[in-house]
């Protein structure tokens, strides 16, 4: 389970075996969104938000901080999506420490 981000509390991550469409599985203390990203011509264009299995989503507010968060470090996303499961190396975890 790769982990991409930290971002005040709320922990954004793959699972190893993921499948397309590219998600993110956004997680914070007992509640966890996915978060399906949309790419047309290289550029995300859509973000869709659905319940993980068996757990409670993401309160509205966390969830709108989670997508302030995918769509600024989109391309940086995509980019460990690819290194991860095309290139199989190990992505770096960013921490942000400002809030957007």
């Amino acid at each position: 389970m790769p982990k991409l981000i930290e971002y005040f509390g709320l922990v954004f991550y793959f699972y190893s075996n993921e499948h397309l469409p590219v998600h993110v599985h956004v997680s914070h203390a007992e509640y966890e969104t996915i978060f399906e990203r949309f790419f047309e011509a290289g550029k995300l264009s859509d973000i869709q938000v659905r319940k993980a299995s068996g757990i409670e989503m993401l309160p509205a507010k966390d969830q709108k901080e989670a997508t302030k968060v995918l769509e600024k470090y989109a391309d940086e996303i995509a980019q460990k999506w690819f290194d991860f499961f095309v290139l199989k190396k190990k992505p770096d975890i960013r921490k942000i420490t400002k809030r957007l």
